[in-house]
């Protein structure tokens, strides 16, 4: 099981105000019980292409009351038609407690997501948002609004994920996908109280710190720095720094000033805080409040009440990690009147506690006992933890502290492995033997050795990666926690040689043997975790090695990809993901989505299908218009070298160079194909051929894989084909003598109209061959609607489709122009419009 409510450490002062966009709000002078604006973010237009996301962090002070956040978007769909929305189209907003989601693209939980969505609004049940294991998601809409008060998310440091398109071919993994990118705008208002004396969601309740006076620090130093200074591994840091127990005293129970409180440090494991009962008196119905702040790894805490006599009422505590608790929303509960409330290793952070009365006469209708207006009692809380690099139960366990050693010359940021801080590990060495660092037991049959490591700060989108490696049958069991100790009964993540907790989409065991154990768990938070080794306590001669590290993707994106870093919007975080290959996908390109022997058959189409360009070129070069037989080549074959290099085949050029010729070549192939059916003189065609390639050229280095290119393309041969026809019809100045013959007095001007129409009729049908024409339109609509059709599973046979047809509309349009026998040029409207008053030397081709 999972320790409840596994949420991430408060942060330590105030949000940091930093990154881009990040700015303090103002403060003024507010009056007490008055929230005011912490910081602010502002994200004003960002673009979300198909199956692509980003992360943006947000840091929510232990003071913060609020946090709403506002986000708008150009997709205006109504919420009951979700769930008609195409999972591949599906936008959702993600968030998540201490590391960036990954959403679940299950089916139940997408239905869940999109049916849950409608009645409960954004982000669900607040019970469910602190859950450390889960993301919460809505989906893109017109505007949203979501406030969170403190009492449904905890302060900390936050992420929201923005995802546009899910399944498991692409989530997680950026590849080349093409369609209708989403736009998305975020504004994040954070508010707080104007001191730490008030908190709650509108600033309006009171709130005490745990506090303890110190007489006998100074005695006790010399001999508690002497033990640290002996084994400090348990308490070990990021940079390895030595901390003392006392001087984090001031950590765990710092003194508020307002109680009446006294200390005592005890010498063997524990550090003891009381408060009298004239500081703490509670009235019926009412709560006080206190927090306690624990900086290191600790067995237990317990609270105990006294002095409230026998027929007093009872005391209900409620605890609540790093979250404001509630009658109804808490981690634990229980009536402190006799005995104490316990947590077993409390995770590090700060603690809340809520101490209210409910007087046991109130049951009792008969009862003649007058209720109580108001109770005085005292508390007393007890911190208990081991000294020595000693932990668990009776301070029997060893534990050491891990130090993180960067990796030289890594291009992954924080890249670096974790060694034992002690002499029988060495810093040069990736790896470790565990034999030698595990505990003894004599009076059970099984042991714990535990391990401690902080994940830097910014680091949120590494993993952890575990391996253990042994020369005969491994016998080990490996939990792991985070912010505190794991046991059989609280633990995030588990594995054995037989078993594992690989339910949960951020923890992976792969490739495990009788002898080899190997395990991840991806974005780990930042912060310290936890793994305990639970082993036999008389172990065989055996030799096992242990490495653990801080790595940018699974497993080097398994060979079928490359690992990449980017950071989140905030500019604070670095994350790590895989840009597969044509043939795989996935978080860690594990997902085969081509086999090998589909990859073989979709080369030979993708790059075959380009031999259709050989129809329009042969025309071409038959009619001997070089330009255009050099164009329908020229792109041919450049898209015949993109998709040879697209598919990991050979690529002659850089990818990206490739995949600009063959867009351009072929939007060029097909505006050359129009403007050749205008057959204008050959200064206008320079000209209008000018002013396509600069266009196409820009469609092609800023979108090309657009599907709205198409229709622009094809706007463009038109207008490129009326405005030739234009010219054409200009220089044969029929234009000219028409409008004088055409009287606006409609009965008159019937005939006259009747004739234009009919000329231009007879014109046409002089120009073109209409069965090819037809049959021309009729294949570059095929050519479109295969350019629509194009999808992740579908994108070799529709694109290849999209070559065939696109180059054989272009023949049948070549092919549909009625050609003077006199040049093999095109007949000019010049000479098909002209009456036969005009002397003709030869005949024409009808």
């Amino acid at each position: 099981m999972r320790a409840p409510m596994a949420t991430a450490a408060a942060a330590a002062a105030l949000v940091l105000l930093l990154g881009a966009g990040w700015a303090p709000g103002p403060s003024g002078c507010a009056a007490q019980g008055e929230e005011v604006v912490l910081s602010s973010y502002g994200q004003g237009r960002l673009w979300l292409k198909p199956y692509d996301w980003t992360y943006l962090r947000v840091e929510l002070p232990p003071s913060f009351s609020s946090v709403t956040m506002d986000f708008a978007s150009d997709i205006d769909i109504q919420m009951e038609h979700l769930k008609g929305i195409p999972r591949s189209e599906l936008a959702i907003i993600c968030l998540m407690n201490s590391n960036p989601p990954i959403p679940d693209i299950s089916d139940s939980y997408l239905d869940s997501l999109l049916s849950n969505f409608l009645p409960a609004g954004p982000f669900g049940n607040s019970n469910v948002i602190n859950q450390s294991n889960l993301a919460q998601c809505i989906p893109f809409q017109k505007n949203t609004t979501v406030v969170l008060t403190n009492d449904e998310i905890s302060p900390g440091i936050w992420y929201i994920g923005y995802f546009h398109g899910l399944g498991p071919a692409r989530t997680q993994s950026k590849m080349i996908s093409r369609g209708k990118a989403r736009l998305v705008s975020t504004h994040i208002t954070v508010r707080g109280c104007p001191t730490s004396a008030f908190w709650g969601p509108y600033c309006n309740q009171t709130i005490d710190m745990v506090g303890c006076s110190q007489p006998s620090i100074d005695s006790s130093r010399n001999l508690l720095d002497l033990n640290i200074e002996r084994r400090d591994n348990l308490y070990t840091r990021q940079h390895n720094r030595r901390i003392n127990i006392l001087s984090q005293q001031n950590h765990l129970v710092e003194s508020d000033g307002g109680t009446n409180a006294t200390a005592l440090v005890k010498m063997e494991n524990s550090i003891t805080c009381s408060i009298s009962n004239d500081s703490l008196c509670v009235r019926q119905g009412d709560m006080k409040f206190y927090f306690l702040d624990i900086a290191n790894v600790a067995l237990q805490f317990e609270i105990t009440a006294a002095n409230f006599g026998v027929l007093g009422p009872s005391l209900i505590c409620y605890l609540r990690y790093n979250a404001f608790p509630q009658r109804d929303l808490h981690d634990y509960s229980g009536d402190i009147s006799h005995d104490p409330l316990v947590v077993k290793s409390p995770n590090i952070g700060r603690w809340y506690i809520a101490i209210e009365t409910v007087n046991k006469t109130q049951t009792n209708a008969t009862s003649s006992t007058p209720v109580l207006d108001t109770t005085c009692f005292s508390l007393k809380w007890q911190l208990t933890g081991c000294l020595n690099g000693k932990t668990g139960t009776n301070c029997s366990w060893e534990a050491y502290g891990l130090q993180r050693v960067p990796k030289r010359s890594s291009s992954v940021p924080f890249e670096s492995y974790y060694v034992p801080t002690d002499e029988k590990a060495s810093l040069e060495d990736s790896h470790f033997y565990l034999e030698q660092f595990l505990s003894n037991s004599s009076h059970e049959h099984f042991a714990w050795t535990y391990f401690l490591l902080d994940v830097p700060q910014g680091s949120a989108g590494a993993l952890i990666h575990i391996q253990l490696k042994s020369d005969k049958e491994l016998n080990y069991e490996l939990y792991s926690k985070y912010g505190g100790l794991p046991s059989n009964d609280t633990w995030d993540y588990y594995a054995s040689r037989t078993s594992s907790s690989n339910g949960s989409l951020f923890f992976s065991l792969q490739n495990s043997t009788n002898s080899d154990m190997d395990l991840s768990i991806f974005y780990a938070k930042e912060g310290t975790w936890c793994f305990g080794v639970k082993h036999p306590s008389e172990m065989a001669n055996s030799q096992t090695y242990m490495s653990v590290s801080l790595q940018g993707c699974h497993r080097n994106c398994n060979q079928k990809g490359v690992c990449h870093s980017s950071v989140d919007e905030s500019g604070l975080t670095f994350y790590s993901f895989c840009t597969c290959d044509r043939d795989h996908g996935g978080f860690d390109c594990s997902d085969e989505l081509v086999s090998p022997n589909g990859h073989i058959w979709q080369s030979v189409f993708l790059i075959a299908s380009n031999a259709a360009a050989i129809l329009p070129a042969f025309w071409a070069l038959r009619q001997k218009a070089f330009a255009e037989w050099i164009l329908y080549t020229s792109s041919g074959i450049s898209s015949a070298l993109y998709h040879s290099c697209d598919v990991g085949t050979w690529c002659i050029l850089s990818f990206r160079v490739l995949q600009f010729l063959d867009f351009w070549l072929s939007f060029m192939a097909v505006v050359g194909t129009f403007i050749y059916m205008a057959t204008i003189d050959e200064a206008s065609k320079r000209a209008m051929h000018t002013a396509v390639f600069i266009l196409t050229a820009l469609l092609a280095a800023t979108g090309a894989t657009r599907s709205s290119n198409i229709g622009i393309v094809i706007a463009i041969g038109s207008l490129g084909l009326l405005m030739g026809w234009l010219l054409e019809f200009s220089t044969a100045q029929r234009f000219i003598c028409w409008p004088s013959r055409i009287n606006f007095n409609m009965p008159q001007s019937w005939p006259n109209i009747r004739t234009l129409f009919q000329t231009t009729l007879e014109m046409l049908n002089k120009r073109f061959r209409w069965i090819f024409l037809v049959l021309g339109f009729i294949t570059l609509a095929f050519a479109a609607t295969s350019w629509k059709l194009e999808s992740n599973s579908n994108y070799w046979i529709w694109h290849s489709m999209w070559h065939i047809t696109i180059y054989t509309s272009s023949f049948f349009f070549l092919c549909s122009m009625r050609v003077n026998t006199r040049n093999r040029s095109p007949e000019s409207n010049y000479e098909l419009t002209r009456q036969d008053s005009l002397p003709r030397s030869e005949p024409r081709e009808t």
